[in-house]
């Protein structure tokens, strides 16, 4: 670093800020310095991060809408996974998880940990209030990765998840192949409240485009929440008996099957889900499902942590704005 600072004739401290991400440095000096740094093969001491990280404790904060929505087992496991193998730096991790999509509570538990974290990992609700305290907690210097769903108008670092508008249009071809030209479809979403979902939405409509015999009869919201998915699916189907195909694309799945099971085989609608949560996988076996598509939600949980250690200890900033995983049409067969 002495060697470093020499060359590029500013001191060892800015030369610390510039490598390490600590404090503001003229971004054309701080090229300068990553230059050299590169040119001259500087590798920083591994220990001597853990040592500073540890002096510091940098707080993680993780904001889920998790609570009964078993899709999250998976993420928090790979959160919980890559906490594990940081340790040694002295990385917390502050876990604050909540049921369904209440903006305000969302909001609440965001003020409430501002000026308490250095980095915030959210599964957020669109909504401009959210999006408005995202960027004030920005500005304060926080890091913030988007996980599993993104968040329109805000300066956020990065987003890790799937490409929620092409599993839309893979749900829809996936139908086409399994029932073929001809079918009266309902769409059931948890809410539209959250962007994915939205997506999801609109890429199965605009595929839909291209089978002139899909037709559209319902759509639904269930909040992620199989109570009321086996609520509103069971109306649904009484008041719309020619419904012949199903397409789940978010939680609730094993609601909405509950609520098909009533009905005699002969009548039951062809149904396709998203994720293999374990109820998800009971209704794959037994044939009520015929597919759903996988979006990777260890790795999603384990790479967002990933992110936000990677800028609290080395201070790298992630070289792409979107890290998405591929969506994967998944049988029992192949699971």
């Amino acid at each position: 670093m002495k060697e470093i600072a020499e060359i590029c004739g500013v001191s060892r401290g800015t030369v610390d800020r510039a490598l390490n991400g600590r404090g503001r440095v003229n971004a054309e000096t701080a090229e300068k310095i990553r230059k050299t740094a590169r040119e001259l093969g500087y590798e920083p001491n591994p220990a001597g991060k853990a040592l500073s990280a540890r002096k510091k404790r940098p707080v993680i904060g993780i904001v889920l809408s998790s609570e009964d929505n078993p899709f999250f087992d998976d993420v928090l496991k790979g959160m919980e996974e890559a906490a594990a193998e940081y340790k040694i730096y002295g990385v917390q991790i502050e876990y604050h998880t909540m049921k369904g999509y209440d903006t305000e509570k969302q909001l609440a538990t965001l003020k409430e940990i501002a000026g308490k974290v250095q980095a915030l990992i959210i599964n957020p609700i669109d909504d401009p209030a959210i999006a408005t305290q995202l960027d004030k907690m920005i500005d304060s210097g926080v890091f913030v990765v988007t996980v599993n769903n993104d968040i329109q108008g805000t300066r956020r670092h990065c987003y890790v998840g799937s490409d929620y508008y092409n599993g839309g249009i893979t749900a829809c071809a996936l139908m086409e192949a399994l029932l073929g030209k001809e079918a009266n479809i309902a769409l059931i979403l948890g809410s539209r409240k959250v962007q994915g979902h939205r997506l999801r939405l609109e890429g199965f409509k605009a595929r839909m485009e291209k089978v002139p015999g899909f037709h559209l009869s319902a759509t639904l919201e269930n909040n992620d929440d199989d109570i009321c998915a086996f609520e509103k699916t069971k109306e649904l189907l009484a008041e719309h008996p020619e419904i012949n195909a199903i397409s789940i694309l978010a939680a609730g799945v094993y609601g909405t099957c509950r609520a098909i099971m009533q009905l005699p085989e002969e009548k039951r609608p062809l149904v396709i889900s998203f994720d293999t949560i374990p109820t998800t996988v009971e209704m794959l076996k037994t044939g009520l499902i015929k597919a759903t598509i996988y979006q990777h939600p260890y790795r999603q949980g384990f790479s967002a942590v990933n992110k936000a250690f990677e800028y609290l200890v080395h201070g790298h900033v992630p070289e792409k704005e979107l890290c998405i995983m591929k969506n994967e049409i998944k049988l029992f067969e192949n699971l």
